[in-house]
């Protein structure tokens, strides 16, 4: 078996690659040589690219398709990386996936008579709908805005099929 020079050696757990996972140093008064998992900046890159390709709004998927598609992929990233203390991080992630989903639905609504009338049916007032839909901003800071954001919640996304990867990953955490 010859021996990758590159990976084999004597390293401090701060420098230590492991598996996707590095190690950190815990900090409490008293205590020294404690140190807690974490995922490693690469694996969150290679999680977003993937999330980042199927919420392209190019795509041609419904959002059912999207959703069913997007769960395996970020199941079975937290499932390989549920040891790791990611809870801030994933926070994160999950609001910008939500806002990638928002622009997606967004895009799919294409004319401002159809996002009009698809405001109404989300509960916005007639004359608010009406400016909302024509509004100048771009797809992304609409997104981002009260205009999708009171519309299109977290809990409307989940009764299309939306989960959560961060109540996911509380739920396989050990």
């Amino acid at each position: 078996l010859p021996v990758n020079r590159a990976k084999s050696g004597i390293r401090r757990p701060s420098t230590f690659k492991l598996l996707g996972y590095r190690f950190t140093p815990v900090y409490k008064k008293g205590v020294k040589g404690h140190y807690q998992l974490i995922v490693s900046e690469q694996a969150w890159q290679t999680l977003k690219r993937k999330l980042r390709y199927l919420t392209k709004k190019t795509l041609p998927l419904s959002l059912s398709e999207r959703l069913q598609r997007l769960k395996p992929i970020y199941k079975g990233w937290l499932n390989n990386f549920r040891l790791g203390n990611i809870h801030t991080k994933l926070k994160k992630l999950d609001e910008w996936l939500r806002n990638r989903l928002r622009y997606c639905i967004w895009h799919d609504w294409k004319k401002p008579e159809r996002k009009r009338k698809n405001l109404i049916g989300l509960g916005i007032k007639q004359d608010q709908a009406y400016a909302w839909s024509r509004t100048r901003m771009g797809g992304w800071a609409v997104a981002q805005s009260p205009i999708l954001r009171t519309t299109i919640t977290e809990k409307r996304l989940r009764k299309r099929g939306y989960e959560s990867m961060l109540a996911y990953y509380l739920s396989v955490k050990f």
